[in-house]
């Protein structure tokens, strides 16, 4: 596969997510999209495996990383369908970008890691700014339950990037798809639960814009945006796959605004601008990556 149609379809994906995760609890409760999902996601990673013959593991380390990554899809995936219902869907692209700054911190807490550098300490203070922004704007985002659901995504952001520190400490070297897989199937059961003791019915028809968008991620967002994400990290620098975290969030804010008829105040530009810069600032030392061969080629 070309890298670049990798990289633009990671792009694509991560940017419409947002919006098909709104576009897909419109007409169905937020547990059975999420529900259908992530069921869809995990037959179509399943028999990718079982078509490529691509090795299962069920080691002690694999077993453990399925647990770890299915517990917390399960709580960050949930929590981010409860909050679309009155978020708007650029905003959660834009918290979710505040991944790598979580990931930072809890790794410093948790793994004794010392990297926390003036750089990316004045990286996270940024982007502590601009969601203290974004938060003060909450309460004119159209919807009473706007803070509520803003807070809802913090905490799946902070979930999520634990999970991510939790499974770099358990350093299981699976393919990408088996984890995907054991993922996914370890989170089924809570997600179908919450669905049974939350609503438990299906509709008597799901709007085709949400059966589309439930369809969607199950294929793009669940399986294929992983696939390819895994794909490019093997490819290309670390510096060059980072600005994908700046890139996705105004795209998102943007489709949202053109497609979904989202209003973009200037305080949710100004926050949004404070997360990217940021970030920018906390990765700085791989983002300046970028420059060194243009340097080298002009010496």
């Amino acid at each position: 596969m070309s890298i670049p149609v990798a990289y633009l379809g990671i792009i694509l994906i991560w940017s419409t997510t947002p919006l098909a995760i709104q576009w897909s609890t419109q007409g169905t409760s937020f547990a059975l999209a999420v529900f259908a999902r992530m069921l869809i996601g995990a037959v179509v990673a399943a028999l990718i495996v079982i078509a490529w013959r691509i090795r299962f593991p069920l080691h002690d380390r694999a077993r453990r990383a399925y647990l770890v990554g299915g517990l917390g899809l399960f709580i960050a995936m949930a929590l981010t369908y409860w909050a679309a219902r009155y978020v708007h869907s650029g905003l959660i692209s834009v918290l979710f970008g505040l991944s790598p700054l979580a990931a930072g911190i809890l790794a410093a807490l948790f793994l004794g890691e010392r990297s926390l550098t003036r750089l990316k300490l004045a990286g996270m203070l940024l982007g502590a700014g601009g969601l203290a922004t974004i938060f003060i704007h909450g309460d004119s985002l159209g919807h009473e339950n706007a803070l509520a659901g803003l807070i809802a995504l913090l905490v799946a952001v902070f979930i999520y990037s634990g999970c991510l520190v939790w499974l770099k400490h358990i350093g299981d070297d699976s393919p990408p798809l088996a984890t995907t897989v054991g993922t996914l199937t370890v989170s089924l059961p809570f997600f179908g639960l919450v669905w049974y003791l939350t609503d438990g019915q299906l509709p008597a028809m799901i709007p085709p814009r949400s059966g589309a968008a439930i369809a969607y991620l199950g294929v793009f967002g669940s399986v294929i945006g992983f696939a390819l994400y895994y794909y490019v990290i093997k490819h290309l620098e670390t510096s060059k796959v980072a600005l994908i975290t700046l890139i996705t969030p105004v795209i998102a804010l943007l489709l949202g605004h053109w497609l979904n008829g989202e209003s973009i105040g200037l305080r949710l530009w100004v926050g949004t601008g404070l997360i990217l810069l940021g970030l920018s600032v906390h990765q700085w030392e791989m983002l300046a990556g970028l420059l060194r061969p243009a340097e080298s080629v002009a010496e």
